[in-house]
């Protein structure tokens, strides 16, 4: 799917920030400025979440962040995660306040059972198997 192919259908059922956002993937700024993140292996995102009872798109408030764990994603509050920084890997930002804030988080395990003279590994936190 390109940006092109995108229905103009489902666009225009979102709530009006979001239909701001995928408007601007269409301008030559915005496509723009994705070629150039390219080059560190960066994307674009739209922070969302959904409503729990309907499913429908809504903009990510700023006191919420996207967190995958297990491989399942959740939705929890900023300050609770930014409490546990340490066990958290950010992976999309959003500009507030004049700042780069993450928006989407997982949570990792670090592995320090190597060799004294290894860096740890650190890895995605999988799902507990029955």
């Amino acid at each position: 799917m390109t940006t092109a192919t995108a229905s103009q259908r489902n666009v225009l059922a979102l709530p009006p920030a979001l239909i701001t956002a995928q408007a601007a993937m269409q301008s030559a700024e915005v496509q723009e400025m994705l070629r150039q993140l390219s080059a560190y292996g960066l994307g674009i995102c739209m922070p969302h979440m959904h409503d729990e009872a309907t499913g429908e798109f809504q903009p990510l408030p700023d006191e919420i962040m996207q967190v995958e764990a297990g491989l399942a994603v959740s939705f929890q509050p900023t300050a609770e995660i930014a409490r546990q920084a340490g066990r958290f890997l950010p992976v999309a930002w959003v500009w507030r306040d004049g700042v780069s804030m993450p928006s989407a988080v997982c949570e990792m395990v670090q592995n320090e059972d190597g060799p004294d003279d290894e860096m740890p590994t650190v890895k995605h936190k999988m799902p507990t198997r029955n």
